[in-house]
């Protein structure tokens, strides 16, 4: 347990940075089976340019597209994907599909939304990346949530 609460902090941490850039705060990393950091990736809401935000760039969904990119099948399959917070359903998605084998997260979906209500930036859904993962064909191992008070930090006074 202690290496992935290092992992999450790790996460939380960059969950951190990323509000203090401009973008929503939440970040996720992927480690491999010996939780060495293979890739970390922030929230891209905000894109320079665009007029309105990408609902669809959410940290875990960036990282499972580029893990596909630049991975094996193997190596994803071994990795774990290290959240700031709980996966959405298509978070969940996008992991399922790229083949990581194991999630672990800080603030559950259900805190989240508690928390800052209906953002119209982030309309989160009460529903737990293990009921998406279970309606799959393979298993993958969840763990979570972890750090709740810590993963929460980077949330207070965000949404406005």
């Amino acid at each position: 347990m202690t290496d992935d609460e290092t992992l999450l902090r790790r996460a939380i941490a960059l969950s951190a940075a990323v509000r203090d850039s401009g973008q929503h705060p939440f970040a996720a990393l992927l480690a491999d089976a010996e939780g060495r950091v293979l890739m970390e990736q922030g929230n891209g809401f905000h894109v320079p340019g665009w007029p309105h935000g990408d609902g669809t760039a959410h940290a875990e969904r960036l990282l499972a597209t580029r893990a596909c990119r630049e991975l094996p099948p193997e190596a994803r399959a071994t990795a774990t994907l290290v959240s700031s917070a709980e996966p959405c359903a298509m978070c969940a998605g996008a992991i399922y599909w790229a083949g990581i084998g194991r999630v672990v997260y800080g603030l559950s979906e259900r805190r989240l939304k508690a928390l800052i209500g209906p953002h119209p930036e982030n309309l989160t859904m009460d529903l737990p990346c293990r009921d998406v993962f279970a309606a799959g064909q393979r298993p993958i191992e969840v763990v979570g949530p972890l750090l709740e008070a810590e993963a929460e930090a980077p949330h207070r006074g965000a949404w406005g």
